[in-house]
């Protein structure tokens, strides 16, 4: 892998100053939901959205909160979103060895990523990436909370859950290696219906229910990948903000 992914959405979901997104984000994190442990304590994931910040920036804020002082040191992420752009078979990895932002470039683990390419259903496809925004959008959280950490990306199109959970198992060790999957929840529904309907979700996804739909979130498939290989661990979860 050679190359830099330059960022596609500064502008568009964030602001596209770094004096600017630095404020955004770090008021965000500022404004979040407290960690229900002291320091994040036996955080090993999160579950954040990628809607433009405008609309999903103060939950983002209390998702990324976690990773405050006292949380375990992060040394890599391992950051899964859904395609949005294209049709797209298992899972994919990009054709580069840096991710840019307004904050600044993240290095891609490249030594973890050619690994995964082991795996069957994986592959190379820079075009799933060239324009997608679920994974760029957390970045500059991430970089405003962790500074540096290496990134392993990947965009994920039609997966079993078995496949996305062996993506999983293959780079989820410590407490050093932390899984972010970008997801938004319903969309297109009422205020009313959609409370209810992401509030029922939520709940599945709490008992570890990886059976969710497109319909219940966008990143249905990277969640219940997650939640596949979360049971396997014995890992339960927690519910940090819903709106």
């Amino acid at each position: 892998m050679s190359g830099l992914r330059p960022a596609a959405v500064s502008g568009l979901f964030y602001p596209s100053s770094a004096p600017e997104l630095r404020s955004v984000v770090r008021r965000c994190l500022e404004e979040g939901e407290p960690s229900p442990s002291p320091g994040g304590s036996g955080l090993r994931a999160l579950i954040a959205p990628h809607a433009g910040y405008a609309y999903s920036g103060p939950i983002a804020g209390s998702s990324f909160r976690q990773l405050g002082a006292g949380a375990a040191p992060v040394e890599t992420v391992i950051l899964l979103g859904p395609s949005h752009r294209m049709v797209l078979d298992g899972l994919a990895l990009p054709d580069a060895d840096a991710f840019e932002t307004p904050l600044g470039r993240v290095r891609v683990a490249t030594e973890l990523c050619d690994g995964l390419l082991e795996l069957p259903q994986v592959s190379v496809n820079e075009a799933a990436h060239a324009r997608e925004h679920s994974l760029e959008v957390e970045l500059p959280f991430l970089q405003e909370a962790l500074g540096e950490f290496d990134l392993v990306p990947l965009v994920v199109g039609s997966a079993l859950p078995e496949s996305v959970a062996g993506v999983l198992d293959r780079l989820w060790s410590g407490p050093e290696v932390l899984v972010v999957i970008s997801s938004d929840l319903s969309h297109y529904l009422g205020y009313d219906r959609a409370a209810e309907a992401d509030r029922q979700t939520a709940d599945r996804i709490l008992e570890r229910r990886a059976d969710l739909s497109t319909e219940h979130a966008c990143g249905a498939i990277p969640i219940n990948g997650l939640l596949l290989a979360a049971e396997r661990r014995g890992l339960s979860g927690r519910l940090l903000d819903l709106r």
